[in-house]
């Protein structure tokens, strides 16, 4: 498929899948402990596995659960089972037809920061990297689906996140509190925990 007829979603995969190759399966990435074998076999289990993904929602709260290490004891065994460049097919294919995460809505909404994010996570490990100029389509989907991080990130004191590339749009998430300014991708990796990779100004 022609990358121009793509959506956002399906460039970022085949892109990650291909720097993938690139770096080979010990290169570091911006998750903690993980190399991109981990990362790779991590969004293969995701795709494939809906019994791993209560695991990923309660980590993704802060919980430390035995879901959680069921979901990451399936990684582990892929990782250890099948050789890196046919994981990261599997990861380059995405989920089957009959995945909730193949379905153009949940996609969407799912797929949209994970396959954005992971990709800066490769990207940005290592040396010289610079931000990438996307469309502003995908920046649209990536502000659509801040949200997902934003209220997490806001906690208590409230949120403000602020797009610089077009002027006067924002989102409010409490009372007001601090007040981000960036592109959606840098909001996105700042709201996501990210705050040292993303390139946003915090009032």
């Amino acid at each position: 498929m022609a990358a121009s007829s793509r959506s956002f979603v399906e460039n970022e995969r085949a892109d990650l899948a291909d720097l993938f190759l690139e770096v080979g399966p010990d290169a570091p990435t911006c998750c903690a402990g993980w190399t991109t074998a981990h990362l790779a076999a991590h969004l293969v289990v995701r795709d494939s596995r809906p019994d791993a993904m209560p695991g990923y929602g309660v980590e993704q709260l802060g919980v430390a659960k035995p879901l959680t290490a069921w979901s990451h004891r399936l990684e582990d065994r892929l990782r250890e089972s099948t050789p890196y460049a046919q994981v990261v097919d599997r990861v380059r294919s995405g989920p089957a037809p009959w995945s909730p995460l193949a379905w153009p809505p949940v996609s969407r909404i799912l797929n949209t920061t994970e396959y954005a994010i992971h990709h800066e996570d490769v990207r940005r490990a290592r040396s010289g990297w610079e931000p990438r100029a996307l469309p502003s389509a995908a920046q649209d989907q990536l502000w659509t689906a801040a949200g997902l991080f934003a209220r997490k990130a806001a906690g208590r004191r409230g949120l403000v996140l602020r797009r610089s590339d077009v002027p006067g749009e924002e989102k409010r998430y409490g009372a007001g509190g601090r007040t981000v300014t960036g592109e959606p991708l840098e909001l996105v990796l700042w709201a996501s925990g990210r705050r040292d990779l993303a390139r946003v100004t915090v009032d």
